[in-house]
């Protein structure tokens, strides 16, 4: 599908698209990164294009996954790049954003997210918010869907189709882990 496709960073942004990103380039450099065009069923039931920045050997199965999402119209609020919201993620997820790259460390530590790497995808965080060991619940809006029994549009379920597209590939879902519940997030590490 031609509303499906993969761009290096440079293409779609031009020969500024280094300051269209913040990244540091001895971690992750801007070559390693490409622009991923995906249509995605929104919540008011039309299709819209959508974006994202993930690494270069992601590119095309990212691709492939959001096609069988479109095909299966798993609804997705809104697909923005972060730079939208200013790179804060807290913004980004509070507007039931879905992103990918972000440059920024896991809460709390000061270790880099997989998002820095372009490894990771956050899916309609606000209706399936990050639920920390503490009880803490991020983004801060999103309490009222820590009851997962719910039947919310666009929320992440155990067995659900989102699920087995993503991890038919190798990806982990973050609603799995032990101490941390992180409902929107799926990452695959690259070796």
């Amino acid at each position: 599908m031609e509303d499906f496709y993969v761009s290096t960073l440079e293409e779609h942004f031009g020969p500024g698209y280094k300051s269209q990103l913040v990244a540091d380039e001895a971690v992750i450099p801007y070559e390693d990164l490409r622009h991923v065009a995906v249509l995605h069923w929104g919540f008011d039931g039309k299709s819209h294009q959508g974006e994202l920045i993930v690494h270069r050997e992601l590119s095309a199965e990212v691709v492939e996954i959001f096609q069988e999402l479109y095909e299966r119209r798993f609804p997705i609020e809104k697909m923005r790049l972060v730079s939208t919201y200013g790179y804060s993620d807290d913004l980004s997820m509070a507007d039931n954003n879905s992103s990918g790259f972000n440059y920024r460390t896991v809460l709390s530590t000061g270790r880099l997210s997989w998002h820095a790497f372009g490894c990771a995808i956050d899916i309609n965080p606000l209706v399936n918010p990050y639920i920390l060991s503490d009880g803490e619940i991020l983004p801060v809006n999103g309490s009222s869907y820590t009851d997962r029994n719910q039947s919310v549009m666009g929320m992440i379920h155990e067995g659900s189709d989102i699920l087995e597209i993503f991890q038919s590939r190798g990806w982990t879902w973050g609603g799995e882990w032990e101490h941390i519940k992180d409902y929107h997030h799926f990452e695959k590490p690259l070796k």
